[in-house]
């Protein structure tokens, strides 16, 4: 089948899960193992690749277990309580937190420690949010949907904030609706503009072509979010997890087929569905 393929310059790993892989890349080529605190980003295949390296995946529980072991804290950040508890069992916490997400974190203990009010705009049970909301010992309201606040009986004055990977225009109008409902919100913008501009940058690449394929881990919660920008700006825009997911007959011939991704996805990912649709 003859058609042309271009990946998006803009998509790929953020700087965020760069820096982490980078640091757990380091380890495991001179120590041959170490734990991670969750997937270290939210793609199985590139989880896969940096398991075959000795990269083990832990969960909360399994880390209350450890004891003077090297551990690596994900870009998502964690709760004060994770760090405590690597002190109380002497492990070596390699903290690959990402920077935004260390100035977010900061804002919000800030405003717990001034009795502020706090509503964290998120996904519940998000690695990010977990750590957010750990700031404030558990009393930050996480709303993850507007018809959510209909829940809440919520104070006159509160402190807005967002998980870093959410869409602009969301983060806005949830802004604008607490208003409207008489809510006085000190407002703060923390979106990772690195996530948030490709917001900008994803339409006017999809349009350009017949049909896009978005390549994203299915846990993504950034990859959701994106893939509905692509697909609301050109509705011939396909999902994928995996090259085993292409389908040869989502394309034709001649067509101008692009490709793109999440922060959490690799480079080397979307070059193997490069390499898949020319081979059709």
């Amino acid at each position: 089948m003859n058609v042309k393929v271009e990946i998006d310059d803009n998509s790929g790993f953020c700087f965020g899960v760069v820096f982490a892989i980078s640091m757990a890349e380091d380890i495991l080529d001179n120590e041959g193992k170490l734990y991670c605190l969750g997937d270290i980003v939210h793609n199985d295949e590139e989880v896969s690749r940096l398991k075959a390296k000795g990269l083990q995946i832990i969960d909360h529980e399994q880390l209350k277990e450890l004891r003077n072991v090297k551990v690596l804290i994900r870009a998502h950040g964690e709760p004060p309580e994770t760090y405590k508890l690597a002190m109380d069992n002497q492990i070596e916490l390699v903290d690959a937190s990402c920077p935004v997400v260390l100035k977010l974190q900061n804002r919000v203990r800030e405003a717990y420690n001034d009795n502020e009010q706090i509503l964290i705009y998120g996904k519940h049970g998000h690695a990010e949010v977990k750590g957010l909301v750990g700031q404030t010992n558990g009393e930050a309201i996480v709303v993850e949907t507007f018809e959510e606040l209909e829940k809440h009986n919520l104070p006159k004055k509160l402190q807005l904030f967002s998980q870093t990977t959410k869409r602009t225009k969301n983060l806005y109008k949830l802004k604008t609706t607490l208003e409207e409902k008489g809510i006085e919100v000190d407002f703060n913008d923390t979106l990772c503009r690195q996530v948030s501009n490709r917001d900008v940058q994803l339409p006017a690449f999809v349009k350009k072509f017949d049909k896009v394929v978005f390549v994203a881990g299915l846990k993504s919660s950034n990859g959701k979010v994106l893939f509905d920008v692509c697909k609301e700006n050109n509705p011939n825009t396909f999902f994928v997890s995996s090259k085993t997911e292409l389908n040869k007959d989502w394309f034709k011939e001649n067509d101008n087929v692009g490709i793109c991704g999440a922060t959490s996805t690799p480079q080397w990912q979307m070059e193997e569905i490069k390499e898949k649709i020319l081979s059709f």
